[in-house]
């Protein structure tokens, strides 16, 4: 594993420096969306479960694929993202949920694996959602499909990467001005995955 990201850092950040990512050398060489959606629904298959494929932003360099351990229909992760109406506030307040998030990197064929805690609150007359990542999968009752889900990323060659290995910053490599924008120092996984801190919360308001 380690061989394999030395070698999709150096290939592309040959400057060795945040800011300055090799376009070219990143075209085509990660999963694309359309895969990232083919593996959703494998998942779904194989894990018997939600799957569900989401575009990254702009500033990130991944897809993500949220698949559903602890939970109920509608989930949470529907209402937040439209497929669902949230409807009366009062029928998801105090709801907890957990996820198996897999992050596909749009620049090389990895994957690394988050477990998710997901809340909802109500909020005036909205609900307000928050997703709280680990950083890495923790409780032993995911393992089972924590396993599996590996085994689907092998069957399509995308590569797993394990999550804690991935936390601190490449060494020799010259963060730019990375503080400025998000805070301490840029680890593997912002350089290969998204650029916001591995365990970043966030908290989407619903009307």
């Amino acid at each position: 594993m380690f061989a394999a990201v030395d070698e999709a850092l150096a290939r592309l950040y040959p400057t060795r420096r945040w800011t300055e990512r090799d376009e070219e050398a990143a075209f085509g060489a990660g999963v694309a969306p359309g895969e990232a959606a083919a593996i959703a629904r494998a998942l779904a298959a194989r894990l018997k479960a939600l799957a569900l494929h989401r575009p990254g932003t702009p500033e990130e360099t991944c897809d993500y694929i949220y698949v559903l351990c602890v939970g109920r229909a509608p989930s949470l992760l529907e209402v937040r993202e439209g497929m669902h109406p949230g409807g009366d506030p009062d029928l998801f307040d105090g709801v907890e949920e957990v996820y198996l998030r897999v992050t596909l990197s749009t620049l090389a064929r990895f994957a690394a694996v988050q477990q998710v805690a997901m809340r909802a609150a109500r909020d005036g007359d909205a609900l307000a959602i928050t997703e709280a990542p680990r950083t890495g999968v923790f409780d032993p009752v995911l393992l089972k499909r924590f396993q599996a889900l590996v085994a689907v990323l092998a069957e399509h060659d995308v590569r797993h990467l394990d999550f804690g290995e991935l936390l601190e910053p490449p060494a020799g490599f010259d963060a730019g001005d990375y503080a400025d924008r998000y805070g301490g120092a840029p680890s593997v996984v912002s350089y290969l995955f998204y650029p916001q801190p591995a365990a970043a919360v966030t908290t989407t308001l619903v009307t």
